[in-house]
């Protein structure tokens, strides 16, 4: 999936190396917004072993992962995933996306975040994409926002990030076409 600045591709086995140095050099800036990750998360071997079952999980129709890439370089910048992609009478999935920290506040993650739901929608035929915010991550809240989603609420305690369960703020994007 190709946007005017990024392009979205599924992660390989190969992709290893650079997807660890985009976590490595990200820790800090991530860990504040994102489950909490063990040390043996920022290895080699277990950035493979995520991609792989990534890549498994896509065979099966329950996830979709994809790294952010520039297109004036193709550096990898970022990554977001559909997943507990559910099929039959809800036709849904949640979304997850973080951006290295060098390259916010530049639109890509906004274009990342539409390419990402126009695939969701017209290919995997979903219903319904839903994401949770941090309520104080308004930069977040405002790229969802921006890509169409609407917000539904606060689901409270739901997510524990750096030991501490945290509220988050729920968005929503309904297909068009449903």
């Amino acid at each position: 999936m190709r946007g005017e600045h990024i392009y979205l591709r599924a992660f390989k086995p190969q992709d290893a190396e650079i997807k660890l140095k985009l976590e490595q050099d990200n820790r800090q800036f991530f860990e504040k917004y994102s489950m909490t990750r063990y040390p043996d998360f920022y290895t080699l071997m277990i950035q493979r072993e995520i991609i792989e079952i990534g890549i498994e999980q896509r065979e099966e129709g329950r996830e979709e992962s994809f790294g952010i890439f520039k297109n004036e370089d193709d550096m990898l910048i970022g990554t977001i995933s559909l997943f507990q992609i559910f099929r039959g009478p809800l036709q849904s999935a949640f979304l997850g996306y973080a951006l290295d920290k060098n390259h916010n506040n530049k639109g890509y993650t906004t274009e990342a975040v539409k390419l990402i739901v126009d695939y969701a929608f017209r290919k995997l035929h979903l219903h319904r994409i839903e994401a949770g915010v941090m309520p104080h991550n308004i930069p977040s809240i405002r790229v969802l926002e921006k890509a169409g989603f609407h917000k539904e609420g606060i689901a409270k305690s739901n997510v524990k990030i750096n030991g501490k369960w945290e509220d988050h703020q729920v968005l929503a994007i309904i297909n068009p076409n449903d």
